[in-house]
């Protein structure tokens, strides 16, 4: 069949087509960069992508309980590297010894921040607008919803001057309502076919579950926000005192410190902490448990900013709180007295060396370095076993970690120490790359072994070296944040509210009137709930029972004060928790 001459064939859409609702192609218009940001705002600030990245927010911490972190245990970073040499430096690069610092954490957080600004906002305006908004107008078919029941009120017996009206009949029914805490408002009309009056009241209660459902993101929004100042302007550090040892909180006192971004030397307090015993309790009746730790104390003397001395305990999960910051024990282990003295009998060394404990015993590693008065720089790598033991194979071991037989092993090495270069140089470690080795290992010669209060003498006549005894070291971690106040208050925010929105129900009850020739008075009763409310069956057919209890009996020929009934208000007047107050409106 051919074409008309004025035929004209269209251009081909631009998009494919889809089907709308009827079958009938549907071009989609293309969104375009301000159309596609839209969307992408929207979908951020959704509620399922908050929740979605609150769960991505408590997997990604996962990795910073798995692996030590260099906030708070440098040292266990430094050994994880001396463990696992290939598979450390990879971790590295994905910043796992820094999890909470890293590109990926901040931007989950920030995400988050972001996503539950934008979705906390516009339902404080809505929410708003709703409490100051009247209940809805009742529907035409109540029939339709939850609950639907009806009554009816009888019409006064002949010859009564009583009368019964569908605006009493409401009335009874608002009253009731409002002692159960509704928000209420009535509705009058007439019946389009009889003429006859037909009033309505509409009631709303549960306005609390909105606002516990706001109050639970706003408060997250708030630990957020204080969790980020609190890292900015607190900070973190580690020190190693050993007993007798006094630490300062000055910069240069800590072992390791972690500053905030906005951190100033100004926040350091100016107190000292003075570490006079440390005891440790171990168990020796179980047998399965014999040698785990039961206790531990370390008794010290501070001195705050303003002078005043106090005598205080630390231990595990009881920190000391002292000029804004508070001091928790982190660790312990022995601190050999170890002293070196020169072919003259001078003293070159003496201190108590902290050594870091390798196993559950206590057997412990540490480094002596003495770059001067010996005729050459000399270290020593020494073994500590509180109890010592000896294997099959001739190894030492420590059986019991307390100070039951006391030994410490040194093995001498000579050469250059490395600390002369300037190059910074961790004292739990010796590099022994420039350094020759004079006992232990593939010498031949016997690493030295010495008891408390025993001196032996250096190889190649370069000295001696005793230990003068041991002493116990606890390892404090000072942290001060700023808001941990407010990070409490938050959270039984973040608990209060998640509770008010998982029990408070949000609903709405109709109560209808109609008058009838005869003088009755048709009631119907209805509900619709807000969201999951698996009792609002019951409460509208109580509703409904309690409010047919006041209409008049015309066997009896009277009449009932239908706003009234005692036994009614008594049981009504028991408001539901978290409902908001009345505010009835005619």
């Amino acid at each position: 069949m051919s074409r008309p001459s004025d035929h004209f064939d269209s251009a081909e859409p631009a998009e494919s087509p889809t089907k709308d609702s009827d079958g009938s192609d549907v071009t989609l218009p293309k969104l375009g960069l301000v159309g596609w940001l839209r969307w992408f705002w929207r979908q951020l600030t959704s509620m399922r992508t908050a929740l979605f990245l609150l769960l991505l927010l408590a997997l990604a911490a996962v990795p910073g309980s798995l692996v030590p972190q260099r906030a708070a245990d440098p040292n266990g970073v430094t050994q994880y590297f001396v463990d696992n040499p290939d598979l450390a430096p990879f971790l590295d690069k994905l910043q796992l010894f820094n999890v909470y610092t890293s590109v990926w954490f901040s931007a989950i957080y920030l995400l988050l921040f972001v996503s539950l600004i934008g979705c906390v906002v516009p339902r404080t305006k809505h929410h708003f607008d709703a409490l100051r908004a009247k209940p809805p107008r009742t529907p035409a078919r109540l029939s339709r919803l939850a609950g639907f029941t009806t009554r009816e009120v009888p019409a006064p017996a002949a010859g009564s001057e009583a009368s019964v009206t569908a605006a009493s009949v409401v009335e009874s029914a608002r009253g009731l309502l409002k002692r159960q805490r509704y928000r209420t408002v009535v509705f009058a009309g007439a019946d389009r076919r009889t003429g006859r009056e037909i009033v309505s009241v509409s009631a709303e209660r549960g306005y609390m579950r909105e606002t516990g459902n706001l109050v639970f993101h706003s408060a997250l929004v708030g630990i957020l926000i204080t969790v980020g100042v609190g890292g900015g302007f607190g900070y973190q550090g580690q020190r190693v005192v050993v007993e007798g040892q006094t630490f300062v909180n000055t910069l240069l006192a800590y072992d390791s410190f972690n500053p905030g971004r906005f951190f100033s030397d100004s926040q350091l307090s100016p107190y000292k902490i003075t570490l006079d015993s440390f005891s440790a309790s171990y168990e020796t009746q179980s047998l399965k448990a014999f040698g785990q730790p039961t206790d531990y104390t370390a008794a010290v003397t501070t001195v705050d900013a303003s002078g005043n001395t106090a005598q205080n305990d630390i231990k595990v999960n009881s920190p000391l709180q002292i000029g804004g910051t508070d001091v928790y024990l982190l660790g312990n282990g022995y601190a050999p007295t170890i002293t070196v003295r020169n072919p003259a009998g001078d003293v070159v060394f003496t201190d108590s060396v902290p050594f870091l404990p390798q196993d559950a015993a206590l057997t412990s590693l540490g480094v002596v370095k003495v770059p001067d008065g010996l005729s050459t720089q000399v270290g020593l790598i020494g073994f500590f076993y509180p109890t010592q033991a000896q294997a099959d194979t001739g190894v030492y071991y420590s059986s019991f970690p307390d100070l039951q037989y006391p030994v410490l092993t040194l093995n001498v090495y000579d050469g250059d120490l490395g600390l002369d270069g300037g190059v910074p140089a961790s004292v739990y470690s010796l590099n022994t790359d420039t350094m020759t080795q004079l006992t232990g290992g593939s010498t031949g010669v016997k690493s030295l072994e010495l008891k408390p209060g025993e001196t032996v003498d250096l190889p190649n006549g370069l000295g001696t070296v005793s230990l003068d005894g041991v002493k116990r070291f606890a390892s404090l971690d000072v942290h001060h944040d700023p808001t941990q106040g407010w990070v409490l208050v938050f959270a039984i925010l973040v608990l209060a509210g998640l509770l008010t929105s998982l029990f408070i129900p949000r609903r709405r009850v109709w109560v209808k009137a109609t008058e009838r020739a005869d003088g009755s008075v048709h009631v119907e009763y209805a509900g619709l709930a807000r969201g999951d409310d698996p009792r609002l069956v019951e409460a509208v057919t109580a509703l409904a029972d309690r409010h047919a209890a006041g209409f008049p009996d015309p066997a009896a020929g009277g009449s009932a004060d239908l706003s009234t009934d005692e036994a009614a208000a008594e049981d009504s007047a028991q408001p539901e928790p978290g409902s908001s107050p009345p505010d009835s409106k005619a």
